[in-house]
């Protein structure tokens, strides 16, 4: 084969091969760094605040307010 082929190739899979190694790595870096949190939110579980006078407000499915705005900017002179 030609010289310059096999170079290509040997670069080719040494780069694929780094490729391949680094996520590899970052997968299991991923996974060891999920179950530190998990532990550490075990240890000192972080209270949530309630939200003082918190009140849900209803959506409005009237959209009238909507088509008079869009209605006054067509006949708007």
């Amino acid at each position: 084969m030609n010289e310059l082929l096999i170079e290509g190739l040997s670069a080719m899979f040494i780069g694929m091969g780094t490729v391949l190694s680094f996520l590899c790595l970052m997968i299991i870096s991923m996974f060891v760094m999920s179950k530190v949190v998990k532990k550490l939110n075990e240890i000192f579980p972080e209270t949530v605040p309630a939200a003082a006078g918190a009140k849900k407000v209803a959506a409005k499915s009237d959209d009238s307010e909507i088509a008079a705005a869009i209605v006054a900017a067509l006949f708007k002179k």
